[in-house]
Parts: C-alpha cells; sequence; structure tokens
C-alpha cells in the first residue's frame, strides 16, 4: 500500500484544536507514569490487544497520538481543507472505540490509513450528491425567476452551465436580507414558516425579502442576456 503523503505537509495548529475537543485524552495526565511508558514501548498491534482486554481508553489517545499527523495528512490530501480533514481524523478516532473491537487487525497502520481513505472517498461523494442537488435547485430558480424563456434555452448545454454559474453569482450580490432568504427557500427548500423560524424575520418580511430577492435576480440575469 502506498503511505506517501502529500509533497507540502498541512499545517500543525490542528493538533491543539483536537487536544482541546478530545476529552479522553485527559485520562492521560491521571495515568500512572510507569504503566504509560509499558504502552508507549508496545508495538500498535500489541495496544490493540491490550484495549480488546482493557477497553482502556488512553490506549486511544497513544494511538491518537501516535497517527493524527498522518491521518490529517492523508485526509488534507483527499479533501483539500483543512476543516474537512479535521472532521474526517476526528470522526476516525471517535469510530475506533467500536471499530478495534470488532475488527481483526494485523497492520494498524494499513488498516487505519484504510479506514480514513474510505471516509474521505464517502465524504466527497456526499459533496458530489450535494452539489448536483444544488445545481438542480439552481435550475428551477433560474426557469422560475425568468418567466418568459423556454426552460431548455434556460438549462441547456454550456449555456446553461455558464447562467447557473453567473446566477450564483447573483445571489451573492444580492443584500443579507435577500441572499439568506432566497438560499433557505430555493437551495434549501425550506417553506415561509421554515425561513421565518430560522431568519428570525416576520413571514411578511421573509415573502418581501424572496419577491425582492427575485426580481433582483431577473433584473441581474436580463443584464447578462443583453450581453451575450
Amino acid at each position: 500500500m502506498d503511505l506517501k503523503l502529500v509533497e507540502h505537509t498541512p499545517p500543525l495548529h490542528f493538533r491543539k484544536t483536537y487536544l482541546c475537543k478530545n476529552l479522553y485524552l485527559v485520562t492521560l495526565r491521571f495515568f500512572r507514569k510507569d504503566d504509560m511508558k509499558e504502552l508507549n514501548s508496545m508495538t500498535d498491534e500489541q495496544l490493540v490487544a491490550r484495549y480488546m482486554e482493557t477497553n482502556g481508553s488512553e490506549i486511544i489517545g497513544i494511538l491518537y497520538e501516535r497517527y493524527t499527523h498522518l491521518l490529517f495528512t492523508v485526509s488534507y490530501k483527499y479533501l483539500g481543507n483543512e476543516a474537512d480533514a479535521e472532521d474526517v481524523v476526528m470522526l476516525v478516532f471517535e469510530k475506533l472505540f467500536q471499530l478495534l473491537k470488532k475488527s481483526e487487525i494485523n497492520n494498524f497502520k494499513s488498516w487505519i490509513y484504510t479506514i480514513t481513505r474510505n471516509e474521505c472517498l464517502m465524504q466527497l461523494r456526499h459533496r458530489k450528491t450535494d452539489d448536483r442537488a444544488k445545481e438542480e435547485s439552481l435550475k428551477k430558480l433560474d426557469t422560475e425567476i425568468m418567466e418568459s424563456r423556454e426552460p431548455d434555452h434556460l438549462i441547456g448545454g454550456r449555456d446553461g452551465e455558464y447562467r447557473i454559474r453567473y446566477l450564483e453569482m447573483a445571489i451573492n450580490q444580492l443584500s443579507a436580507e435577500q441572499k439568506q432568504c432566497v438560499q433557505l427557500f430555493y437551495l434549501s427548500e425550506k417553506s415561509y414558516r421554515e425561513v421565518e423560524q430560522l431568519t428570525g424575520y416576520t413571514y411578511n418580511e421573509v415573502k418581501s425579502h424572496i419577491q425582492n430577492g427575485k426580481r433582483n435576480l431577473k433584473l441581474m440575469m436580463e443584464r447578462m442576456d443583453r450581453y451575450e
């Protein structure tokens, strides 16, 4: 298995964040030094065997210290940003409490690398699904605000892709209130009442922000059509 890391190692400040989030690591402070010395001298596979016997969270802490940088770097390589990479590493170590009991592990390094890689691939699949759903919502919005147009003209081929990108930029140019309400109503598919609850605006304010946002988007899209 190729465990080669990315050429540029990502920043290490995430370690401090993780130490704050992983409360079980606090147990390391209170563990007897002699016992810690013994555990630190063990191989990964010996630690896994000990965990099977004791369920000791301090063992997860030691494995965390050994592999958090490797797993972060692998996750960063696949996902391309620190926040998502941190989330994957956190999720993998949280799963270790149960996974170690269910798995037959001959090479812990290769095993946890595979677990992390698969988690990253799952995250990427979710991203693609979310992106497709967002694009469909933008197409529907484009069709609605440009009522006089034929839908096929709006969303077909390269021109359709260009319009969707332009519409996305146009939404970002709306006022903060209009942008928030339009995104929740059209992209997140919330009802007027749900948008009201999420934003704190009154029902009438929500309707007004959405209608004004649609009108402004139509003006921007018509402007784009004139310059095509």
